[in-house]
């Protein structure tokens, strides 16, 4: 039987930008139609996250967790009291940075064993984003040549992983400073992105853009007879794919297994206290970073 309390700690935001970010005594919330109650160990967040919700404010931002199930709704089969598991929870609802958290059950995915709370927290949504981004939306194929555009950023570093996993050529974009870590990552060639796009790449079966830019604009150059181009971060020219990565329990799954195999690494940047949210975020607009921001909430 866990306890739980009737109040809890909470970052609200206020109003816009990090200065609206308040510390707050709160309700703990109840499970209700197929939800789960996590109590949150990890919470980490997005660069312009608080720019999403702006129209229901005051809200709860993150919406990426690990943690460990405190309550579960009558109906809600998929997880039990007890079980660690890690997510990424809808958009358009209150976020996890909160010592609890009030999810969809069927967001919620066994956290990867062989990793912590901390860094489980940080793979839900630049792994399902270079998930969604290269098969989903991309079909990439063993074989087939594919520049990631951002190798080393958050959403980039998992695309470059998996590309190379599924048994693509994986090219790619950094910066100078980067190609090391970009072919650390598995990329078979790296190219200057900020340099002549024509330069150096060829065509390509899949262009996957997770930074825009100018490299984009001329995307239809770059790829080859029936190539795609897919990005998370602009509207694309021409017949590319823009789209917003959505929850998905299955992926995790697959995601967690790779992980714990070793097939992939997780990357953080930096960890805050719950308390220090405003300098976490703060942190994640910055440029230079590593890896993802994480609030540690509860034990990491």
């Amino acid at each position: 039987m866990v306890t739980v309390p009737r109040t809890m700690q909470a970052i609200r935001l206020h109003a816009r930008g990090v200065d609206g970010l308040r510390h707050d005594t709160i309700d703990t919330p109840t499970p209700r139609h197929g939800e789960a109650l996590v109590e949150v160990h990890a919470a980490a967040i997005t660069r312009d996250e608080l720019e999403w919700p702006l129209d229901r404010l005051p809200a709860v931002p993150s919406y990426e967790l690990s943690g460990v199930v405190a309550a579960v709704a009558d109906d809600a089969d998929t997880v039990a009291v007890g079980d660690e598991v890690y997510a990424l929870t809808p958009f358009d609802r209150d976020g996890v940075a909160a010592e609890y958290a009030a999810v969809p059950a069927a967001t919620l995915a066994p956290r990867p064993s062989t990793l912590s709370h901390l860094e489980s927290a940080a793979i839900p949504l630049p792994a399902l984003s270079a998930w969604q981004g290269l098969f989903a939306h991309g079909g990439l194929e063993p074989g087939e040549r594919v520049l990631v555009h951002g190798a080393v950023g958050g959403v980039g570093q998992f695309a470059t992983q998996l590309a190379r996993r599924r048994g693509a050529y994986v090219l790619a974009t950094a910066s100078a400073r980067a190609f090391q870590t970009a072919r650390a990552l598995g990329a078979h060639e790296v190219i200057d992105g900020r340099g002549d796009p024509d330069d150096g790449i060829g065509p390509v079966d899949l262009l996957f853009d997770t930074v825009g830019g100018d490299l984009v604009k001329h995307a239809p150059t770059l790829l080859a007879s029936g190539g795609r181009l897919v990005s998370v971060a602009e509207q694309p020219p021409g017949e590319g794919t823009y789209f917003v990565v959505e929850p998905s329990r299955e992926q995790l799954i697959e995601l967690a297994r790779l992980l714990d195999g070793g097939d992939l690494r997780v990357a953080i940047d930096s960890t805050f206290a719950l308390s220090e949210a405003a300098a976490a975020f703060e942190r994640s607009l910055a440029s230079g970073k590593h890896g993802k921001v994480v609030i540690q909430v509860a034990g990491g």
